[in-house]
């Protein structure tokens, strides 16, 4: 995935395999994390940036139903950065 994306007015941007979903809220976040997550092959690393407060519990969920390794969880100033490997 190349080209940086914003959510701006709904639509999720990729940056260099970085998903920006600040101002998405809940179910978006994890349906445009695993859209994204589709296109990537296995063992690639997406992060995710969200300022969603409920992504702190739906990311880490996600990866363990779906057999994705959440790799790194950080609360940041805006929410919350996960760095997800592709299962």
């Amino acid at each position: 995935m190349q080209g940086k994306q914003d959510a701006v007015n709904g639509v999720a941007r990729v940056t260099e395999n970085t998903l920006d979903l600040m101002g998405l809220k809940c179910p978006l976040p994890v349906l445009k994390t695993k859209k994204a997550l589709s296109r990537l092959n296995a063992g690639a690393e997406l992060t995710v940036q969200t300022t969603d407060p409920m992504a702190e519990i739906d990311i880490p969920h996600f990866c363990q139903e779906q057999g994705h390794t959440l790799v790194n969880k950080e609360k940041t100033e805006t929410g919350h950065s996960f760095v997800i490997r592709k299962g």
